[in-house]
């Protein structure tokens, strides 16, 4: 089948459960529900609805058997508002997104106070090393001229392996 046509099912398929659980179904274990997303299989036999509840892991659950049985009511309202032969099974599945986004935040903001707390232990820190550890030319400079010393038989004890003294 068409991509679009899947893609267009599932966005009316979205609409019309959304429109139902707002206003048809009256269990008193559904919670709070978002209908998230849609995906709609491209044969279009079956059609996964993404929700999420806000309330604790109870309510969750909860609103899963709810929505478990209301899914035939459901399924028989997308088939009359869409006009398919045959109307897709619906499968609900939590959708752990605003979970993980809001888990990514909490992460950014402990990232952030470490950052913070960083940079105030180094704002009188010095270098432990060269200020700029970084080679120049004038460096590259000498250490050839030195491998030219080295190579004309002038060799002085160092304390690197392989270079002279300065």
């Amino acid at each position: 089948m068409d991509a679009a046509r899947a893609r267009k099912l599932a966005d009316r398929i979205q609409q019309v459960v959304a429109e139902m659980l707002e206003r048809r179904i009256k269990d008193p274990r559904l919670g709070f529900v978002t209908v998230t997303d849609t995906r709609v299989t491209a044969d279009l036999s079956d059609a996964t609805v993404y929700y999420t509840v806000f309330g604790s892991e109870a309510e969750r659950a909860d609103t899963a058997a709810a929505l478990e049985s209301a899914k035939g009511i459901i399924r028989s309202e997308v088939g009359r508002q869409t006009g398919l032969r045959h109307t897709p099974g619906l499968t609900f599945v939590h959708d752990p997104l605003p979970d993980s986004a809001r888990h990514m935040n909490d992460l950014f903001e402990l990232a952030k106070k470490k950052d913070a707390e960083i940079a105030r232990q180094a704002e009188g820190a010095k270098f432990a090393g060269d200020a700029d550890p970084y080679r120049f030319e004038e460096d590259l400079d000498a250490e050839a001229a030195e491998e030219a010393a080295e190579e004309a038989g002038e060799d002085e004890p160092s304390g690197r392996a392989g270079h002279p003294a300065r």
